[in-house]
């Protein structure tokens, strides 16, 4: 595995391609993590931003079909930190309505919850699903 590096313009951020498996959310949340380290934040958001990237790769894994994706952990703005997920699939996330029994179909209620803005970004070769994280405390 090669070494994360921040970008070289633009926004502070990271990011990295790995292959679109279950191991991936937990290679993701230790970059999530490092990110916000580097960047000196911790708590609340650091807790936050590990569960929405679990799963935003997460749900990239199980339903895009892609063989890779692509995450990154950037600073959009002062106070807020983004976290996306990249894939070739054009196919939108949906909040699904889990029964209580369900095993699954959750992941996007978590995301709803947790960050303070998500949506999908339709590209020519699939779409980016992202989260914002506001780091100030909420009023």
């Amino acid at each position: 595995m090669t070494a994360t590096r921040p970008h070289a313009s633009g926004a502070p951020g990271y990011s990295e391609t790995w292959p679109s498996e279950p191991e991936t959310a937990g290679r993701s949340r230790q970059l999530v993590k490092a990110a916000l380290n580097t960047w000196n934040l911790n708590g609340d958001v650091v807790e936050r931003a590990v569960l929405v990237i679990s799963e935003l790769v997460t749900n990239s894994v199980q339903h895009s079909g892609s063989k890779l994706l692509r995450l990154s952990v950037t600073r959009i703005a002062p106070g807020v930190v983004r976290l996306s997920v990249t894939d070739k699939s054009r196919k939108k996330p949906e909040i699904q309505a889990a029964g209580l029994s369900d095993e699954s179909g959750r992941g996007l209620h978590l995301v709803d919850l947790l960050a303070d803005d998500w949506g999908v970004v339709e590209r020519g070769f699939g779409k980016t699903v992202y989260a914002d994280l506001n780091l100030e405390a909420p009023g």
